[in-house]
Order: structure tokens, then sequence, then C-alpha cells
């Protein structure tokens, strides 16, 4: 693992010791007693890529699959009965590796307005879409199909890099993950021009969204009221974010970007912050990018690692479930192609530590968490896995 110590004027002494839940200080990681386990046995499908809960306290899980559906089920070992909450595989493209239905988000009000949104691919033209739909009034279990309100679409100029996560922040502001526009080494320049939205995380406000009226710009937002600079963006400079999160405690936003050839990264992504793509890949300077890639213009990564370790990052969450203490406060990630799941300790200055936890032979599509704050790992072998401590 190569990874990137935050500066910091604290001595090695004053150094924050890692916490767990209940304030006192963690026990060690136990590297090499944790693996993973199946954790509905009798739940298999094709191309799972996200999972999630409603925050309703309902105790179900939605699992979003990439053809276009949402399953919802109830959070139990052993269940067995599923239902198909949403289905819009008429709407969506899934024709190339990285399009179809990525991302799936519940409006923090759900339980009294209904309201969940998506984040698909369209063709004709390619483009990436956001939408709202609601829930059927008197199902719980079924979206209403007809009651989608496109939010924002983003025309694609290639068939992969379309990112395709969304999540809701602390501030309750719509967060959507978007890639460089896909092709080798962001050819069209996207990740460090602001006057288009690809190569981005951004920040949209859809509380009172309607069709004269899809969203609002956030007055803080980096360059809202700006005149050439797209004012939805809230930090750019991105490849390809693959799953990200806000750390309910901290309200820090945790994002895995891809690298293209040599080297993945994690970023801790800020207001108006440049995360350097494509004049840097990690800490380092890009082949293709075309002018300097001076690092003191760009926020580093905090973590990154090379093709040793794996091939393509797969972003997590930070920890805050009750089953494993000294796991609390870790923010977990891992590799779709190597199986390794690590978890990296950061006392808000600096990575005090980055452990793997498991060396996996999964195909890590995403990470899921349930409203116990415990963590699910989505697999192309089908299956949906959790971790486990050995005996």
């Amino acid at each position: 693992m190569i990874f990137f110590i935050l500066p910091t004027e604290s001595s090695q002494e004053d150094e924050l010791p890692n916490l767990s839940r209940d304030g006192n200080e963690q026990e060690e990681i136990p590297i090499h007693k944790m693996s993973v386990e199946v954790a509905f046995p009798n739940i298999s499908f094709n191309r799972m890529v996200f999972l999630t809960h409603a925050g309703d306290g309902s105790g179900s899980l939605f699992l979003v699959l990439q053809e276009g559906q949402i399953i919802v089920f109830q959070n139990n070992d052993d269940v067995e009965s599923l239902t198909v909450f949403l289905d819009i595989r008429d709407r969506v493209d899934d024709s190339e590796n990285e399009e179809g239905l990525l991302g799936l988000a519940f409006d923090p009000h759900y339980e009294s307005n209904g309201y969940f949104y998506v984040h698909y691919t369209a063709s004709s033209p390619s483009r990436s879409i956001i939408s709202r739909f609601s829930v059927t009034v008197d199902d719980q279990q079924k979206a209403d199909i007809e009651s989608e309100l496109v939010i924002l679409q983003i025309n694609q100029p290639f068939d992969n890099h379309n990112g395709g996560h969304i999540a809701f922040g602390p501030d309750g502001y719509l967060y959507i993950g978007l890639g460089d526009g896909g092709n080798g080494g962001d050819p069209h320049g996207n990740g460090q021009n602001n006057e288009t939205l690809l190569g981005t995380i951004l920040r949209i406000d859809v509380s009172d969204s309607s069709e004269q009226k899809k969203y609002g710009i956030p007055p803080d937002n980096p360059f809202a009221g700006l005149k050439y600079e797209k004012n939805e963006i809230w930090a750019y400079g991105l490849r390809n974010p693959w799953r990200f999160s806000f750390d309910e405690e901290t309200g820090l936003l945790w994002v895995g970007d891809v690298g293209q050839n040599k080297f993945e990264e994690i970023d801790i992504v800020e207001k108006g912050g440049n995360y350097g793509w494509n004049m840097l890949e990690g800490f380092h300077c890009h082949p293709d990018s075309t002018s300097s890639c001076d690092s003191e213009k760009f926020e580093a990564p905090i973590v990154e690692y090379d093709r040793d370790e794996g091939c393509s990052v797969t972003g997590g969450y930070v920890y805050r479930g009750s089953i494993f203490d000294f796991l609390y406060g870790s923010y977990i990630y891992g590799d779709f192609c190597s199986g390794l799941i690590w978890a990296l300790n950061y006392d808000g200055t600096k990575i005090v530590d980055v452990t793997i936890l498991v060396d996996s032979d999964l195909i890590i599509s995403s990470f899921g968490e349930d409203e116990e704050g415990e963590l699910y790992i989505l697999s192309f072998d089908n299956k949906i896995y959790r971790l486990k401590l050995n005996e």
C-alpha cells in the first residue's frame, strides 16, 4: 500500500487516538482474522451495483440492478420474498459495461413526500439522467412508474466513465458524481474544464423541484453566480468517481476515484477542490496531460495504490455500525479487480493507518449500508456479502 500522510503541525506524541463508539481508544484491528460471508443466501442477481435503505425505519433494503430495476426486500438473513420496486429497463441503456442504472438516493423527507432519485444512462443521444420518482401512495413496496421528473441530463461523449453515484449530503442537497466523459486520458480535457459538468461532483437543491424549475443552485456553491463556470459544480478534476459517501458523524465526503493505468485513489472532497485529473493520476503527473502538473494547484488524494494491489477502486463507507467495535470510524473500501478490502483510519488531519481487512476473491462492484450502519459488499459473482470476524 502506498499512502500519503496529510501534513500536520502536531508531533507524534500529539496524534489523536483512534476512538471507538464509546470514546475509548480502539483495540487494534485483528489483521488476517476477518473474512466475508454471504449475507442473504437466497438472493442472487446479475450485475448488482448498489444497495441502500430509505431511512424510514421499515427495515427494507433496496438493491439496484444495472439493467434498470430496483429490488426491495426485508433485511433478514433468510429472506426469500422479493418485490420489484422500480422497473425502467425500457428507459435505461446498459449496452456497455459502465452504462445502466447506476445510482439511487432517497429524499431526506422520504417518509412524508415519497420521493427518491435515480441516476441512469439513456441512449439517442447517449446521456446521463438524474430523475425523481415517487412511491405509490397505497403500496410502499412499489414506485409510481409514471411519476418520473427528469431533473438533469448530461450528454456523454463516450460509453464509459459515467460515474453514477448520487447521495444527499448532511446539508440536504443532492450530490451527483460524474466521470470525465470517457475514453482514455480525458481527450476532451473535461476534468479541468469548469464549463462542463463532466469530471465533477455536483451539488444541487431539489427541495422544490417542479416541471417549471427542475433544481436550484445552492448559493454557497463555489461557482454560484459566475457566468462561464457551471454553477452546479462542487468539486472537479475527477476521472470516474465510483461510489462516494458522507460520514454521518463528521460530514466528510469520501470519494473513490478510478485511475487509468497505474494508480487508484481515495479523496476527501471539499468545496471547490480540484482533484487533478487529467494532470495527475494519484500523486503522479499523467503522461496525457497537456500542461504543467504542478501538484500545488491540486488537492492531493489521501491514499493511492498501484497495480500490485488492484485496478479499479470501489469507494465505501465510514463504518458506524455496532457489530465490529474495532472498525468504528474506519473508512472501508475495496478494489473491483483484486477483491482486497481495506480499513483506513483518519483522525481529521492525517491518516493514522491503512489495513488490509480481507483478501477476498470477490468482484466488488459496490458497498452498501443498512439503517443500522452495517456494511454489505456486492460482487459480480451475483451474491451479497458482509464482513465476518473469524473465530
